[in-house]
C-alpha cells in the first residue's frame, strides 16, 4: 500500500508560526514586494489597517509549507490555489495553517484540500482549496 492511498479524506494537519519582522523584511527581500503598508509604519497608519501588516501571499506560503512537509507531506506538487484574504495579519500575530483532506483522485494521484490561516484570536485570515499532485 502507498502513502497516497493511506491519506484519507477528512484527515487535518496544521502548522503554527508567529510572524516577526524580520519574515516581512525577508520576504520583501525575496519577492519584491515593498508595498509601504508592509515596511512603513506613517503610511500604515493612515490606511485602514491603522499598522503594518504582513504580505498576504506571506501568510499563504504557511500553507505551503504544511502542503509540502506533513499533509501529504514530502512531494507534494501544487497544481492550484484559491485564497480569499479575511483579515490582516500584524507583526506578532500567530498564524495557524490548517489544511483538510476533501477529495482524492486516485487515478492521477491528486488530492484537494480545505485550506484556512487562522491568527490566535480564531479569526480566519486566509480561506481556499488547494488542489495538489502527491508523488512519492
Amino acid at each position: 500500500m502507498s502513502k497516497y492511498d493511506l491519506i484519507q479524506v477528512g484527515a487535518k494537519e496544521s502548522f503554527a508560526k508567529t510572524i516577526t519582522e524580520t519574515d516581512i523584511a525577508l520576504y520583501g527581500a525575496i519577492s519584491g514586494d515593498f508595498n509601504p503598508v508592509h515596511f512603513n509604519s506613517v503610511y500604515a497608519a493612515g490606511t485602514m489597517f491603522k499598522n503594518r501588516i504582513a504580505h498576504g501571499m506571506l501568510t499563504a506560503g504557511l500553507i505551503s509549507a504544511l502542503l509540502g512537509t506533513r499533509l501529504p507531506g514530502p512531494g507534494t506538487v501544487y497544481l492550484s490555489q484559491s485564497l480569499n484574504f479575511r483579515a490582516p495579519v500584524y507583526i506578532g500575530d500567530t498564524i495557524t495553517a490548517e489544511v483538510e483532506v476533501l477529495e482524492k483522485y486516485p487515478e492521477k494521484k491528486q488530492i484537494s484540500l480545505k485550506t484556512t490561516c487562522i491568527n490566535q484570536n480564531g479569526k480566519e485570515v486566509v480561506a481556499g482549496e488547494a488542489l495538489v499532485m502527491y508523488k512519492e
